[in-house]
């Protein structure tokens, strides 16, 4: 093994550091699958790194560590593909390892496939062994191939998990230093707002009364949206679910953005919208978003043009904003929900954070998001939310 490789396995064992040992029981089944198939007494999973091999999980033996030189597993790290080994005494690279020889086991047969992370670093093994000679199908050394990957997409997960929540952990840090000044700016402008509305003169003006008492009631509704959101950030994700009626929801994002589609002489088309088990405030921003999004990107000299609707699906509800806009280029729809991103278009205000934002919380629902090409030219954009009920 060259030093390159070398580095790169030690690498990529850290991303996986003390996780096989702390998960041993969701490896449990995958390792006696691999014995059952392979009709053999012992099976194992194995990291290996330049010092030590570790058993993370095992079946017919207890699970050990030994080192890299006296190890089995070590010597196919660099082949490239699967190991399938009659008798292990009659292999020149194994007649003299102390698994072989008796001064720590006597295997005789043995079979291997390497553990190889998204990277194509290979990280350990899944064996499986026996004290008897045997042979071994193709069938079944393919079965320990598919069973390798299995494993490592199971350390891959929790490794994810693992970063999920320190990223939540910093995140709900974030929110509970920003909370506070993102709270005050909306105090304040409700408090000016019940200044003025307390005024008769004012609260009774035909123009005025009306947009300030819309006004007050936008600021409200903002106030908890973000009070409920950075909640949502500080628990890691945790749904205050109930029974959401989306038509009144869209009522009030179409009323929280009445100023900007009456400025942009937008015009809607408004379907029946489904009634969901979610969490309200956190589908109002993802509405919310998604029509500000429509809104906000219009084709020169264009008023836009806004369809909202909901289809049933398999399982579940799709909802889609259609807009006549620009489009999103093909290439760009899945990069736009990355955080930061704001994709073509760029003069376009905003922080890229919002799309970000709104594919974190119907991800969280347990739906899917996604934009498309709209039948007007635009952007289709549409999350997917499952349904319970048959």
């Amino acid at each position: 093994m060259t030093d390159v490789q070398g580095a790169a396995r030690r690498e990529a064992l850290e991303d996986y550091a003390d996780i096989g040992q702390r998960f041993q029981r969701d490896l449990q089944g995958l390792v006696e699958i691999a014995a059952q198939v392979c009709g053999v007494s012992a099976a194992a999973i194995n990291l290996i790194d330049h010092r030590q091999q570790h058993q993370v999980a095992t079946v017919g033996i207890e699970a050990a560590a030994c080192s890299t030189e006296d190890s089995m597993c070590a010597a196919i790290l660099g082949s490239p593909g699967p190991v399938r080994v009659r008798d292990a005494r009659l292999e020149a690279r194994f007649a003299q390892n102390p698994f072989v020889t008796g001064v720590i086991a006597r295997v005789r047969f043995y079979a291997a496939s390497q553990l190889r992370t998204p990277a194509g670093v290979v990280i350990g093994t899944l064996c499986v062994f026996d004290e008897e000679p045997r042979d071994l199908s193709a069938d079944a050394l393919r079965v320990l191939d598919i069973l390798a990957g299995q494993v490592v997409d199971v350390l891959e997960l929790l490794r994810v998990t693992r970063e999920l929540q320190r990223s939540n952990d910093d995140l709900a840090h974030f929110a509970g230093q920003v909370s506070h000044d993102l709270l005050n700016p909306l105090t304040a402008l409700a408090g000016f707002l019940e200044m003025a509305t307390d005024r008769p003169a004012v609260a009774a003006d035909e123009v005025a009364g009306p947009y300030l008492e819309r006004a007050s009631r936008s600021t409200e509704r903002m106030a908890h949206l973000v009070d409920e959101l950075l909640d949502y950030a500080r628990f890691g994700g945790r749904l205050r679910t109930e029974s959401v009626d989306l038509d009144a929801v869209c009522a009030h994002v179409l009323d929280d953005l009445s100023a900007s589609i009456g400025a942009a002489r937008a015009e809607l088309e408004v379907g029946r919208l489904p009634t969901v088990e979610a969490d309200r405030v956190q589908l109002q921003a993802v509405l919310q978003n998604l029509v500000a999004n429509a809104l906000k990107f219009r084709r020169d000299g264009q008023a836009p043009r806004l369809r909202i609707g909901a289809d049933r699906v398999a399982g579940g509800w799709r909802v889609v904003i259609d807009d006549a806009g620009p489009g999103v280029p093909e290439d760009l729809r899945e990069k736009v929900f990355g955080l930061l991103e704001r994709g073509a278009q760029s003069g376009a205000e905003g922080s890229g954070i919002g799309l970000s934002t709104c594919r974190r919380i119907i991800e969280a629902h347990g739906g899917r998001i996604g934009l498309g090409a709209s039948e007007q030219g635009g952007t289709s954009a549409w999350f997917v939310l499952p349904d319970p009920t048959p």
